[in-house]
């Protein structure tokens, strides 16, 4: 975990306007309002952040709860939920396509908040939620943090193409292994850990096109939503910023399940929408 704990947002998140990228994330897109209507984007980000911000800086992962509404509509928007995919042949998925709940995770393996999750969270919602047939997760590739972040991200990609992604996420994820690096040999030893079958395979699908364009396509999507830190999830459209703590994603995922069962209606006009910021890690922080 980062040295130093993130904190959360004190305002909107960049008040969802275009601004200049960083240095060190000069090949991102400016976050931008998906609509022009900004007013309404900017109150449904203060709304969804506030909603699961943890209640103290570095809280994420203690054991404070972020607030779950007990109405299951509460806080979802039907723009957001479009962003599952549900495709049975994506490699970079776990679950049963047709699951009534898709969390979608946008993640970077530099995040220490990410591997807290994969290792601490994750586990128990596959075993309870995956397993049952409820939950489906989604991962969407979100390096944040450099060149490395990239390198690893188109290594679990490669590794996917050979049916061990998730084993590959597993290794990358464990204690200790985001200090020792991800430069190439670090990747390949990896790919080995995981079971990657063809070496030969991974080092050329990790540098190729194709990896690249996948990588950027999570990427692009997670800044056009308003991602700015990691781990940023969506459950079923619902918002959620940061590691949170296991009850905050149970709750969430019954409050999903139980809208799913009910008759659905014909839904409003969606607002536009963005993920909240903060509560997770930002490009600069303890790295």
């Amino acid at each position: 975990m980062s040295k130093n704990p993130p904190k959360p947002a004190s305002k909107a998140p960049s008040k969802l306007a275009p601004k200049t990228a960083s240095k060190s994330a000069s090949k991102a897109k400016p976050l931008a309002v998906v609509s022009g209507v900004a007013v309404a984007a900017v109150l449904l980000g203060v709304v969804s952040y506030t909603a699961t911000r943890p209640a103290s800086p570095g809280a994420a992962g203690s054991g404070s709860v972020a607030e779950v509404s007990a109405d299951p509509s509460a806080g979802v928007y039907a723009e957001l939920e479009a962003y599952a995919r549900r495709d049975a042949a994506d490699k970079l998925a776990l679950g049963r396509a047709d699951a009534p709940v898709v969390l979608i995770e946008y993640a970077d393996f530099k995040c220490g908040y990410c591997g807290k999750f994969a290792r601490d969270t994750e586990p128990v919602l596959v075993k309870k939620y995956v397993d049952s047939g409820v939950l489906r997760i989604e991962w969407r590739n979100f390096p944040i943090f450099g060149e490395e972040s990239e390198a690893v991200a188109r290594a679990s990609w490669a590794a996917g193409q050979q049916g061990r992604f998730w084993e590959f996420h597993k290794a990358a994820y464990a204690e200790g292994a985001k200090e020792e690096g991800f430069g190439k040999d670090r990747l390949a030893a990896l790919a080995k850990e995981a079971g990657v079958p063809d070496a030969a395979r991974f080092a050329k699908d990790s540098e190729g096109a194709p990896a690249r364009a996948a990588v950027s396509a999570d990427q692009e999507q997670g800044y056009s939503l308003g991602a700015t830190s990691t781990p940023s999830f969506l459950i079923n459209g619902r918002p959620i910023a940061g590691a949170q703590p296991l009850e905050t994603f149970t709750e969430t995922i019954e409050a999903a399940a139980k809208a799913a069962k009910a008759k659905p209606s014909k839904p409003s006009e969606p607002l536009k929408a963005s993920l909240p910021a903060g509560a997770g890690e930002k490009p600069g922080a303890g790295q």
